[in-house]
């Protein structure tokens, strides 16, 4: 009987390629000890819930599916790593999952002058960044080197060649709260929201932009994720400012701070006066180089 092959190194490649390009969360399954010793390396892969590749044993296939599901969707048991997987006849094979999705990206809408710092922070940080905007000549590589992509849009349906996930980080600052307004509206119809999604503007503006949404029916717990006035209160007024403001509630959001000042988080000097402090452990993350 012949057996149905798995995938080769090679389709692996090409189908983790076409996941990232598409914003698609993949799983590797591969085994590492088998009973029959012939089928270690053997892998298959998970991409949008659908098995590509098989084990040539349902079981198998069905258990590979199932721990990548669970993977995928955050389950905290499931993680990188060596699992047991069922095999037809009762036994077990040992099998290393890989999560893969991906890369984190920050899509800037509108390149004004806030959109130039926010392209260098954000590759500073390690994001793909992606600029668009309407107007040709401010959409450009001369204006964004660090982009990956400056693309020339339609502000009625912005994200038409840009397909937004989960690690996508929108910020909407375009010339007009119109436009604004317009894109915001475009991503909260998204099926899968991005982790974070930003719009600039003042309190007014922000509230007609709610006022709106509401009226057409988004719902209250959709908008709450909205981060709109954008940023963290630093008092921030020129461009650069407020692009720092930006990525500092990008960087709180990701590391869990509180975004206070580090001398009110340590308190340094109280508990020098008070006592020394029964850890001497630095968990700011701004530990002294030797």
């Amino acid at each position: 009987m012949t057996r149905n092959p798995t995938l080769t190194l090679a389709d692996t490649a090409a189908q983790l390629l076409g996941a990232m390009d598409a914003g698609e969360q993949t799983a590797i399954v591969a085994i590492v000890s088998h009973p029959d010793e012939t089928r270690a390396g053997e892998r298959v892969l998970i991409r949008g819930g659908e098995l590509i590749g098989s084990f040539d044993d349902p079981v198998a296939d069905k258990g590979a599916t199932e721990l990548a599901t669970r993977g995928l969707s955050g389950d905290p048991k499931v993680l990188s790593g060596v699992h047991s997987l069922p095999l037809r006849d009762g036994a077990e094979a040992s099998v290393y999952l890989e999560l893969h999705h991906p890369p984190a990206e920050m899509v800037i809408v509108g390149a004004g002058h806030i959109a130039q710092p926010l392209c260098t922070l954000g590759s500073l940080l390690g994001l793909r960044v992606r600029v668009l905007d309407d107007r040709p000549e401010f959409a450009t590589r001369e204006r964004f080197p660090e982009a990956k992509d400056v693309l020339r849009v339609d502000f009625s349906d912005p994200f038409d060649e840009v397909r937004l996930h989960s690690w996508s980080h929108v910020v909407l600052v375009t010339r007009g709260h119109r436009y604004d307004f317009e894109c915001l509206r475009n991503v909260l119809q998204h099926e899968v929201l991005p982790g974070y999604i930003g719009m600039i503007g003042s309190r007014r503006r922000v509230r007609a932009t709610f006022d709106a949404l509401l009226e057409e029916g988004f719902p209250r717990e959709v908008l709450a994720q909205v981060r709109a006035p954008i940023g963290l209160d630093i008092g921030a007024e020129t461009p650069a400012e407020i692009a720092v403001s930006v990525v500092a509630e990008m960087v709180r959001e990701w590391r869990g701070g509180s975004g206070s000042p580090m001398r009110e988080v340590e308190r340094v000097l109280e508990r020098l006066v008070s006592g020394p402090d029964k850890s001497e452990t630095d968990g700011s993350g701004q530990g002294e180089s030797a």
